[in-house]
C-alpha cells in the first residue's frame, strides 16, 4: 500500500479553494461561454408541451407501458435458460396471485446454492459466475481453472489505471465505471470479434478487472472530489473477487473473515435476475444489434445507474441516513413510524413518497435474496454491535407495508426487497455509499455476459420494437412567417 500524489492536468482538473473549479474560466485558452441557463429553461417549457401524450391515447392503441401488461406481469420478449424470478401465478381469470419468491440460476434454486457454500464455508461468487456463463456446476478442477483465469486478470493493463481513471476522476463511480469499460475497447486486439470464444474471453477478462476498476475510481474521486488521501492497494490473485475489493478499498487493506463471506454473499444473490430486468433487457437489446461487448456492458451499467433501477440500493442507504437524523432514537419505534408517515406523505427524505427497500415489480410475498440476506444480516449485526440498526431495518420491513395501507390506500404487496438489506450490510461492513451500485454493477457482470452470449447464439435477430406516432401532419411553414 502507498499514497499516490499525481500531477492534475492542469486544464482539465484545477481546484479552486481546494474544490473542483466549475467554472468557464478553469480552463485557460478557452473563450468564454454563453450562460445556457436562461436559454434551456425557456426552451423546456415548450419542448415539455411538445412532448406530452395523453393517458388515453396509451389505452386507445393498447400501448404496454413500461412493458407491462394490463394486470402488471412483464411482456413476453424472450426466452431464456440463464435466470427465473417467481414471485406470482396467473389464474385462470389472468389475474396475478401472490406466491412466496424464488429466485433460479440455471435450474438450481439460488437459496440452495448460497447455503452449500456457507456449509462448505468457501467463497460462491465465482462459481455462480461459471454456472451462469456455462450452464453447468463446475467440478474442483474446472473452478480452480476458472478462478486462475480470474486471477490473472485482476491487474489492469499497463498505465492504464494512471491515463484512464487517475487523470479523469469521476463524482459518480458508475459514471466512470461505464467510461473504463468502453476505454478497453482501444486495449483489445480483436474487440468486434463476435466469435463465442472471443466474446467469453471478453467476459473473463472484464470479471477480472472489475473490482480495480471500481476500487480505483473510488480512490480518484476521494482524492479530486472530497480532498481526501488516495491509498492504492495492488489487487492480489489469491484472494477472491470479495476479498480483492474489500482490501482495495480500504486504508488499510484489512478485513475478517466474516465480512468478506458476507460481501460474497451478497456479491452472489445479486449475480442474475432473469431477462426482464432493465440492464439485462438493454444487454440483449445491444447484442442484437452485434455491438461489441464493450459497449454492451457499459450500456447495461448505464442502465443499472438508474434510480429506478440498481441505483434504488443507494436510495436505501439515503433514507437510513436521513432517518437517523431526524429520529434521535432508532429504538423508538413511535418515533420511527411517525418519521415513516412523512416519508409517504412526502415530507420527509427526497419527497418522493416512497420507503425505499419495500416492494417488487415481481416478488409478492417475498424477496428470497432479502430473506437469504436477511439472516446472514443479523449475525454480522451481532459481531459488529449493530443489532439496533438490523431491528430497525426489521421493523420497517414489518411496519412499513401497514403505513402505506394506511396513509396512500393501497393493497399492493410491499415486502422486503434486496435493496433494504444489503444496505444495512454494507453500511455494517464500511462500505463507501459511492461504490454500493458499483458492486450491484460487479455481481450483475456475471449475468449480463451470459445473457450476451445466448443473445448470439439463440437470438440472431435485431430486436426493433414498434412506436405509434400520434402526431398529426402539419404544413410547413417558411421562416418568414412563423412567429
Amino acid at each position: 500500500m502507498f499514497k499516490l500524489n499525481f500531477a492534475r492536468n492542469a486544464d482539465n482538473l484545477k481546484k479552486k479553494n481546494g474544490k473542483p473549479d466549475k467554472s468557464n474560466n478553469a480552463q485557460s485558452g478557452v473563450p468564454h461561454k454563453k450562460d445556457m441557463l436562461p436559454y434551456v429553461e425557456n426552451t423546456s417549457k415548450t419542448l415539455t408541451k411538445n412532448n406530452e401524450i395523453a393517458n388515453d391515447l396509451f389505452i386507445k392503441h393498447d400501448v404496454k407501458r413500461g412493458l407491462r401488461n394490463a394486470n402488471g406481469t412483464g411482456v413476453v420478449v424472450g426466452l431464456t435458460r440463464i435466470g427465473a424470478v417467481d414471485g406470482y401465478k396467473i389464474n385462470e381469470k389472468n389475474e396475478k396471485v401472490a406466491v412466496e419468491g424464488k429466485l433460479f440460476y440455471r435450474g438450481y434454486d439460488v437459496e440452495d446454492l448460497v447455503k452449500n457454500c456457507i456449509a462448505e464455508d468457501r467463497f460462491g461468487f465465482e462459481e455462480i459466475s461459471y454456472l451462469l456463463l456455462f450452464g453447468d456446476l463446475p467440478n474442483k478442477k474446472q473452478l480452480a481453472e476458472f478462478n486462475e483465469l480470474l486471477s490473472s486478470h485482476r491487474e489492469l493493463p499497463v498505465g492504464f489505471a494512471r491515463d484512464m481513471i487517475m487523470t479523469a476522476p469521476s463524482a459518480n463511480i458508475m459514471n466512470k465505471l461505464a467510461r473504463s469499460v468502453l476505454a478497453l475497447y482501444s486495449y483489445d486486439p480483436t474487440p468486434d470479434d463476435l466469435s463465442i470464444p472471443n466474446v467469453l474471453r471478453q467476459s473473463i477478462m472484464l470479471m477480472g478487472y472489475f473490482p480495480p476498476l471500481v476500487s480505483y475510481a473510488y480512490q480518484a474521486k476521494k482524492s479530486y472530489f472530497d480532498n481526501e488521501s488516495m491509498h492504492i492497494h495492488n489487487p492480489l490473485p489469491a484472494l477472491s473477487t470479495a476479498e480483492n475489493i474489500l482490501r482495495m478499498t480500504r486504508p488499510t487493506g484489512e478485513f475478517t473473515k466474516l465480512e468478506a463471506k458476507l460481501l460474497d454473499i451478497s456479491l452472489m444473490l445479486h449475480a442474475e435476475h432473469g431477462g426482464g430486468n432493465n440492464s439485462t433487457f438493454a444487454t440483449h437489446l445491444l447484442s442484437s444489434t452485434d455491438s461489441d461487448t464493450y459497449s454492451v456492458i457499459s450500456a447495461a451499467i448505464g442502465s443499472l445507474k438508474g434510480p429506478k433501477h440498481g441505483g434504488a440500493n443507494l436510495a436505501v442507504l439515503k433514507m437510513i441516513s436521513d432517518l437517523k437524523k431526524n429520529v434521535k432514537d432508532i429504538t423508538n419505534h413511535k418515533e420511527v413510524e411517525k418519521y415513516l408517515i412523512k416519508v409517504l406523505k412526502g415530507e420527509a427524505n427526497d419527497g418522493s413518497g416512497l420507503i425505499y427497500g419495500l416492494g417488487h415489480a415481481v416478488y409478492t410475498i417475498s424477496d428470497p435474496r432479502a430473506v437469504i440476506l436477511k439472516g446472514m444480516a443479523k449475525e454480522l449485526a451481532a459481531d459488529k454491535q449493530l443489532l439496533d440498526d438490523f431491528m430497525l431495518c426489521d421493523f420497517i420491513e414489518k411496519r412499513a407495508p401497514v403505513l402505506y395501507k394506511e396513509v396512500k390506500g393501497t393493497d399492493k404487496p410491499m415486502p422486503a426487497n434486496v435493496d433494504l438489506y444489503s444496505g444495512f450490510v454494507y453500511n455494517a461492513l464500511n462500505i463507501p455509499i459511492d461504490i454500493s451500485t458499483p458492486l450491484f454493477a460487479t455481481a450483475r457482470l456475471s449475468g449480463w455476459c451470459a445473457h450476451r452470449m445466448e443473445e448470439l447464439i439463440a437470438g440472431k435477430r435485431l430486436i426493433r420494437p414498434a412506436y405509434i406516432c400520434v402526431q398529426k401532419p402539419l404544413d410547413y411553414m417558411p421562416i418568414s412567417k412563423r412567429k
